[in-house]
């Protein structure tokens, strides 16, 4: 599993989502599940109040800079290949293959951000190139899961 650190701790896992409808249902049961196993875990959740989430996530990632969600799944992936950290991705209420591919609800979501970075076509290859790579390692569909 991967292993990071923030403030001298070291982690485990490192648990990276976005959504809110998740916090309180899957993240926080593979939270527990990881927990229970003794598994040292890093997930949002655990910030100090008042601290800038965006820099706390830099601390537990290496202090390395990334702006958005599809930066930091380039950062993971970067750290899988420098590392030889263990990514495994969870594909939760989507298809992996509209990740791999960007097509389906997943595509439309990503077309609306091609339009606000349509300057900038490398960043948006390096996202499709990072989304195909996470999208192709054996991971969990959580449709697949009970």
């Amino acid at each position: 599993m991967a292993s990071f650190s923030r403030n001298n701790k070291k982690y485990d896992v490192f648990v990276s989502f976005r959504a809110e409808d998740t916090r309180d249902n899957f993240t926080s049961h593979l939270y527990s599940a990881l927990s229970r196993q003794n598994i040292q875990t890093f997930i949002d959740d655990q910030l100090n109040r008042g601290d800038d989430i965006s820099e706390s996530l830099l601390n537990a990632m290496k202090h390395q800079p990334f702006q958005s969600c599809l930066d930091e799944l380039e950062k993971i992936l970067e750290c899988k290949r420098e590392y030889g950290q263990i990514v495994i991705p969870v594909f939760y209420r989507v298809d992996p293959s509209d990740v791999r591919n960007q097509t389906g609800s997943f595509g439309i979501s990503f077309s609306k951000l091609e339009e606000r970075f349509k300057e900038n076509s490398e960043k948006l290859q390096t996202w499709r190139n990072a989304l195909k790579a996470a999208a192709s390692l054996s991971g969990f569909h959580s449709q697949n899961i009970r």
